[in-house]
């Protein structure tokens, strides 16, 4: 948070007491304050309880994290969105400095311009991403040339990228897909933000990587078992696979991957349609993921803990069951008397006094009908006696 009228600048850890991944990030986050207060950092950490005081912390600019929950990705966030969102490079030995510190550089060259004013909205808005700078012509190396300026350039990866309104379309959308170098390390963070740029992505667990195309993002992730939830599947290591961020569709390779040339038919099958897609983002698919990562939890909490897995899901289960049982053997109550009172309730108090009279008089007649038929026993026919 950047509140300009006092010059304070927080950063805020808002955490709820109940929540396991808030505890988890409690020491990194002391860790954090110690770094940023070390090195001289103007900003300020600190942690509220966001169900009690959600609304007390305000700025006049706000910004959230969206990366990993390690000590040096914070703090870089936090170095990045607490400067101006666009640097200036006023010499080439700043330039070079740049250049070694970032895999990913983005740089307007030249004056004002309607391009410089697009350039700082959209670094007001990816500020949370990369670092954005501006430069003059005459502190870019003397081999770079320029088709015309001003220009927004791109250094990565060895190379350099110029966008092009034409071709590249807006700025925003061309700089989000740009922040990624062509080879990198991919974990649960990365991969969401490489489907928020709406491209196609390859995680490649392998060591051929050197083919780059357009419209592929390559990297690798360490291990298998994010990969694992995805498809739903065990996936042995080392492997390929294509994931479409745009609608969770997956592709494998019909044989194991060797050698470039097998590399490059496989990618080649994905671009033409002719390999079979699995996954996707339709309502079954969903479905059965959510029932797979509920298996997959359940599991791994009775290999972890087998005790602690039979309490927690074996007592919820008892309490149910008993709950049940209780419902389907308990007998209903007779619902006469509460018939009578509601035909009352619609009677009249001379029509309530003729119903009593009426009962007393059938009460008292009921024992004289017993007697009767006692009388009537005892003046049997002399044959019905013989008979006896």
């Amino acid at each position: 948070f950047k509140d300009t009228r006092v010059n304070d600048i927080w950063l805020v850890d808002f955490y709820a007491p109940w929540c396991g991944y808030c505890k988890k990030l409690e020491p990194v986050w002391h860790e954090v304050g110690v770094e940023l207060k070390s090195s001289g950092s103007p900003v300020r950490v600190g942690k509220m309880d966001a169900t009690a005081y959600s609304g007390e912390l305000k700025g006049d600019l706000a910004y959230n994290y969206k990366g990993p929950r390690t000590k040096d990705d914070i703090v870089e966030f936090a170095n990045r969105v607490s400067g101006p969102a666009v640097r200036a490079l006023p010499s080439k030995q700043m330039f070079d400095h740049m250049m070694k510190r970032h895999s990913v550089l983005f740089v307007y060259i030249g004056g004002e311009s309607p391009l410089k004013e697009k350039y700082n909205d959209v670094a007001s808005e990816l500020i949370v991403y990369t670092y954005f700078f501006s430069a003059s012509e005459d502190v870019l190396p003397e081999s770079m040339s320029l088709p015309e300026l001003p220009a927004v350039v791109v250094f990565k990866d060895g190379a350099y990228f110029t966008y092009d309104e034409y071709e590249d379309g807006s700025l925003s959308s061309w700089v989000n897909k740009e922040r990624f170098q062509g080879y990198l390390q991919i974990d649960g963070f990365t991969l969401y933000e490489l489907g928020e740029t709406g491209g196609v992505c390859t995680k490649i667990c392998h060591p051929l990587y050197s083919l780059c195309p357009k419209y592929f993002q390559f990297g690798h992730i360490d291990g298998n078992d994010y990969i694992n939830s995805l498809i739903m599947g065990e996936v042995t290591v080392p492997s390929v696979i294509i994931l479409n961020t745009s609608n969770e569709q997956y592709f494998l390779p019909s044989e194991p991957i060797e050698t470039l040339e097998q590399l490059v038919q496989f990618i080649s099958s994905v671009l033409n349609g002719s390999a079979q897609a699995y996954g996707g983002d339709g309502i079954i698919q969903r479905i059965k993921r959510v029932a797979f990562d509920a298996r997959s939890t359940i599991m791994s909490v009775f290999r972890s803990s087998p005790l602690l897995g039979c309490f927690l899901f074996g007592l919820p289960l008892g309490v149910i069951s008993l709950m049940c049982y209780g419902i389907c053997t308990s007998e209903s109550d007779d619902g006469s008397d509460d018939i009578d009172a509601l035909k009352r309730e619609g009677l009249t108090d001379e029509e309530e006094e003729e119903e009593e009279e009426t009962q007393c008089a059938a009460e008292l007649e009921a024992p004289e009908e017993g007697e009767n038929e006692e009388e009537d026993a005892g003046e049997k026919d002399p044959g019905e006696k013989k008979t006896d």
